[in-house]
């Protein structure tokens, strides 16, 4: 009787999978640190939005027809 041999799988390459991120998965969060890195050094520029009259109304009219 001849012995039955099994074919074992290549093992698992010590690289990992090969992926290729695009060039804006990079870009994206870069730029977005920066921009948040340059409000941090100069928070003179970062500037809170005024009180449109017409939006506080109108969040004021919400706020009663919400109490009623």
């Amino acid at each position: 009787m001849s012995a039955h041999t099994h074919s074992r799988p290549h093992p698992a390459t010590a690289g990992g999978v090969d992926m290729r991120l695009p060039w804006w998965a990079l870009a994206l969060p870069a730029l977005a640190f920066v921009a948040l890195l340059a409000l941090i050094l100069n928070p003179s520029d970062a500037h809170a939005a005024s009180g449109d009259p017409a939006i506080t109304h109108l969040f004021e009219r919400a706020h009663q027809l919400l109490a009623r």
